[in-house]
């Protein structure tokens, strides 16, 4: 329970701006990330006074985007700012994208005053039905009087399971009015816990099943259930595949770890699937990989575990639901079931060929290097508590499929609404977030174009950490798929700057790799800068095709 001193909160001469700053402080708000605007005015000056750090982006699709992966590392809610019309208009990308990652965001809006909305009025649009779709809960503060209760419950339904985006929208005649009221005593939610009858039916069907495997989301990291899921799956025997989102809640090296799943063409993982007689789905959200992919034509068991009930598809019907605190309900299932006696599992064999696969470009000094090969050495430089954000594009496949985590929250993956642009920005809340580990940002050309701008975010507020660019000239996963379906590729090449004088000319240092052989050292002296830095790094890309060609022939030895 939070400890108010109403003494140190006397509203009386506050307006509604100062009081909105003041319930933003009362939610342990650290930092709000936005643009300044004429009709945010009342906002900004309520800054002014206030210990939440104002950090100025130089797009609000950054903004939005920043608060978006603070809110996945941390739990609590991003907070993101913007004015009116085409700002509020910027902020929807990442809004959207917190809100299907299911990470806790809060938007705020400036707004026309309330005299302005019944006419054609400049810049003025209904935001609160055009953010409706891409929210939890929105609204508009119309009587100051109210705002106490409107940050508080925007707060909790953002950080309530599962997470999303919430938005706010603040007029600026009301801003500028006398507001009387003080902030809301915040508490935790307790604990809600899976009934029994759920619990005896999960134990029951993994007692029976022969070759069960589990199936693990983003929800088992937003509910802290690594040590459980990796207790539970050891105990009985029972291998694991993580979603994109998911990884880091098993060790990589764990024998029972059968690392990604989610590529939409069939790979090793895809053998398992196939041979199941049970998944157990843990904190899984069909967002990040949809159950069609595995379970077709919706006839294999599945037992969902989780903090929600299971969302409604005709391929997810489970035959029981053990909803509530995750870690809880694998430890009262484990206690109930016996595996005693079953054959080893078919991961032992699997994870072999996984791991050779992994390794098979792991001394190839071809140039341009191959995406697989980058990654390794990637994951050879990256310690076990650093953070590697992945933006969207052909780069992500193998990210997901090559580069594997010890912890969670590690590789952060946008897999729900799947935004390019967001590594870059991301990065910058990871830095904010943990100052003390190495960040990476891994991006392809494509999406580092969208928010390098960024940068100099970056520079001015001290956050350094080491941009890697995937250079195809292209959009190479659109390529990629263009080639699959239709045998030849259009409209996707496009040309670069200089990506070495562009980081210079912004004051950080710039690479260009040259040799396969210069990758790791040139990473290690990026990282120990102290300003941003970015790597340019020719990519092979013609190793996607080579992929697709493989998982076609792929044939199950299980």
């Amino acid at each position: 329970m939070t400890d108010l001193n109403t003494a140190d909160l006397n509203t009386a001469d506050l307006n509604t701006a100062e009081l909105l700053v003041k319930c933003l402080e009362n939610e342990g708000v650290e930092y709000i990330f936005g643009l300044p605007g004429e009709e945010n005015l009342h906002v900004l000056e309520a800054l002014k006074q206030s210990s939440i750090r104002f950090i100025t982006t130089r797009h609000e699709q950054g903004a939005a985007f920043m608060a978006d992966v603070y809110g996945r590392l941390t739990g609590k809610a991003g907070v993101c700012l913007s004015t009116l019309g085409p700002g509020a208009t910027n902020l929807m990308t990442g809004v959207a994208d917190a809100n299907l990652d299911c990470a806790p965001l809060v938007a705020i809006t400036g707004q026309v005053g309330t005299d302005r909305m019944h006419i054609e009025s400049h810049q003025y649009l209904d935001l609160v039905a055009m953010f409706a779709p891409v929210t939890k809960w929105n609204t508009q503060i119309v009587r100051p009087s109210n705002t106490p209760e409107i940050v508080r419950k925007a707060f909790k339904v953002s950080q309530t399971e599962k997470p999303g985006a919430v938005h706010i929208d603040l007029p600026e005649n009301i801003a500028a009015m006398t507001a009387t009221g003080q902030p809301l005593s915040t508490c935790e939610i307790e604990k809600v816990y899976a009934s029994f009858r759920s619990i005896e039916l999960a134990a029951t069907a993994i007692a029976h099943a022969k070759n069960p495997i589990i199936l693990v989301g983003n929800g088992a990291i937003r509910a802290h259930a690594n040590e459980a899921v990796t207790l539970f799956a050891t105990q009985l025997n029972i291998p694991v595949a993580n979603t994109f989102m998911g990884k880091g809640v098993m060790p990589y090296s764990h024998p029972l770890a059968l690392w990604a799943v989610g590529l939409q063409q069939r790979d090793h993982i895809t053998c398992g699937f196939d041979q199941t007689d049970l998944v157990i789905c843990i904190g899984y959200d069909l967002v990040e990989y949809s159950p069609k992919r595995w379970n077709p034509d919706g006839t294999k068991p599945i037992i969902h575990i989780g903090q929600t009930p299971a969302e409604v598809d005709s391929s997810y019907n489970p035959l029981a639901e053990s909803v509530g605190d995750i870690s809880d309900s694998l430890e009262e299932i484990l206690k109930r079931v016996d595996r005693s006696g079953k054959p080893e599992p078919y991961a032992v064999q699997l994870r072999a060929n996984i791991q050779a696969d992994y390794e098979e470009h792991a001394h190839d000094d071809s140039f341009p290097i191959k995406p697989q090969k980058l990654i390794y050495d990637l994951r050879q430089v990256m310690g076990p508590e650093d953070i590697v954000i992945s933006d969207v594009g052909a780069h992500k496949m193998w990210m997901a499929r090559h580069y594997h985590c010890d912890r969670p929250n590690t590789c952060i993956i946008s897999n729900g609404f799947a935004a390019m642009g967001i590594a870059l920005p991301g990065a910058i809340a990871a830095k904010l977030v943990a100052p003390n580990r190495k960040v990476v940002a891994v991006t392809g050309d494509g999406g580092f174009m969208m928010n390098c701008q960024e940068l100099e975010t970056a520079l001015r507020i001290n956050t350094p950490f080491v941009t890697i660019i995937f250079n195809d000239g292209g959009y190479g996963l659109i390529e990629w798929k263009q080639i699959n379906h239709f045998g030849a590729s259009s409209f996707i090449k496009f040309g670069n700057p200089d990506f070495v004088k562009f980081a210079e000319s912004m004051g950080l240092k710039g690479y260009r790799i040259t040799a396969s052989t210069d990758f790791i050292p040139t990473l290690k002296e990026a990282l120990a800068q102290d300003v941003p830095t970015v790597i340019d790094c020719p990519v092979d890309y013609r190793e996607n095709l080579r992929f697709s060609q493989r998982a076609g022939d792929l044939t199950c030895t299980i």
